[in-house]
């Protein structure tokens, strides 16, 4: 049994109306930086100019073939030596939510309730992600976090942006940042109340997307990227059938991998 919605809206793409094309422009930084999955390993990306964001189709196609968004950021990896991250998706349409995993993490947060609210500013967002960052990832580019940063990072006013709020009796303990897609959701960044780890929050998140996926008649849910080599990354291959982007083609990556 999923946990109930206040406000499940099948058709928030009707929100996400056609916008008028205009040519991208693709640029890259002259200099490598530091990879942040991969020790020993420079990174680069090829990613849009900031003049001409691409409009929602553009960005659905962009998201086919690879791109991923971060605020305003479009961007695709693009490493010199390096072909490690692989976009992944997760076959909304098939995936088993009655599996024995699913099934029993479904059942533990069956009291919570999921609210779909547009992408907008809070204190009660910030402070929650604020918590989160110092708490789990203390260690990663995003410490020490700021209202800044987050708003750079998570808050972005276009039509086709989301929060998934999960909530315990109104007191808001997860949120995925999603963005909705042509053929698929896309969840940008999920934060959550470290203390509730037990609960699975951020895998619970996924699949509330899943679910939302089906009744939109929306094929996929969009991970981000997968990388072999990175433990922060292997726990995506839980959600099968999962598909990567191998730079030409979408192919299946078993759980066995």
């Amino acid at each position: 049994m999923l946990p109930r919605s206040n406000q499940l809206e099948s058709g928030i793409l009707d929100d996400a109306t056609p916008d008028t094309e205009q040519s991208i422009k693709l640029l890259t930084l002259s200099e490598d930086h530091a990879c942040s999955y991969l020790p020993n390993h420079k990174a680069n990306s090829v990613f849009l100019d900031h003049e001409t964001p691409p409009s929602w189709q553009q960005y659905s196609q962009l998201t086919r073939i690879g791109f991923r968004r971060s605020g305003d950021h479009f961007y695709r990896p693009h490493c010199k030596q390096c072909d490690a991250c692989l976009s992944c998706r997760v076959k909304s349409d098939e995936i088993d939510l009655t599996s024995k995993r699913f099934k029993r993490i479904l059942n533990r947060n069956k009291h919570l309730t999921f609210t779909l609210v547009k992408s907008q500013f809070s204190e009660e967002h910030y402070a929650l992600y604020e918590k989160y960052i110092n708490t789990r990832h203390a260690d990663g580019d995003m410490f020490p976090p700021s209202q800044e940063q987050y708003q750079n990072f998570l808050v972005y006013s276009a039509s086709y942006s989301y929060f998934l709020e999960i909530r315990d009796n109104g007191v808001l303990i997860a949120c995925c940042v999603s963005d909705a897609l042509d053929d698929g959701l896309s969840a940008i960044y999920t934060y959550f109340d470290p203390e509730l780890e037990k609960s699975s929050l951020g895998t619970l998140a996924v699949l509330l997307l899943c679910k939302m996926a089906r009744e939109m008649n929306l094929p996929y849910v969009y991970l981000g990227y997968w990388i072999k080599n990175s433990q922060k990354m292997h726990y995506k291959v839980q959600f099968q059938p999962l598909e990567i982007f191998n730079g030409d083609n979408w192919q299946s990556l078993p759980a066995q991998v």
